[in-house]
C-alpha cells in the first residue's frame, strides 16, 4: 500500500516571517509622520527620529527578504505569485534604503524628498503586507 501526499493551498505563512513583514508597517509609517512633524515644526530631532525607524524597518523588511528567499528555494512553501510578492517587497526595501540615505543628508537637504520616499515606503510595505498574507503557499497533508 502506497502512502500518497496530498498537495493542498494555506495561506499561512512562517510566523517569524509573519510578525517580520507586519512589523515593519508601523516603521515605515512612523519615518513618514516624523517627515512629517519635521516638515511643520523644522526641530531636527523628527529627522532623527524618522533616521532610527528607518533602520528599524530596513532590518524588518531585510529579514522578511530573506525568510521570503528561502521559501523561494523550498519547493513545499512555493506557489504561484510568490515572485509578484518578492519583488514587491524588494522594491520596498529598495525604496526605504533611498530614503535612509536622504536622511542620512544634513538638515532640510532630506526634504521634501525625506518626506516623498517615506510615503511611497509605507504604501509598498502596505502592498508586500498585503501579497505577503494573501497569496497560498503548498502545504503538505498526510
Amino acid at each position: 500500500m502506497a502512502i500518497t501526499i496530498e498537495r493542498r493551498y494555506s495561506r499561512v505563512i512562517h510566523p517569524v516571517h509573519a510578525v517580520l513583514l507586519a512589523g515593519s508597517i508601523p516603521l515605515f509609517l512612523g519615518a513618514a509622520l516624523s517627515d512629517a512633524a519635521y516638515a511643520s515644526t523644522y526641530e531636527i530631532q523628527w529627522n532623527n527620529f524618522a533616521s532610527w525607524l528607518l533602520v528599524g524597518a530596513l532590518f524588518f523588511s531585510g529579514f522578511a527578504l530573506i525568510f521570503l528567499i528561502v521559501d523561494l528555494f523550498r519547493a513545499d512553501r512555493r506557489a504561484r505569485g510568490i515572485g509578484v510578492y518578492g519583488v514587491v517587497l524588494l522594491v520596498t526595501w529598495l525604496v526605504g534604503f533611498f530614503d535612509a540615505l536622504m536622511h542620512a543628508r544634513d538638515a532640510w537637504a532630506s526634504m521634501p524628498a525625506g518626506l516623498v520616499l517615506s510615503i511611497i515606503a509605507t504604501v509598498l510595505a502596505c502592498v508586500a503586507t498585503w501579497f505577503g498574507f494573501y497569496i497560498p503557499r503548498i502545504g503538505r497533508t498526510k
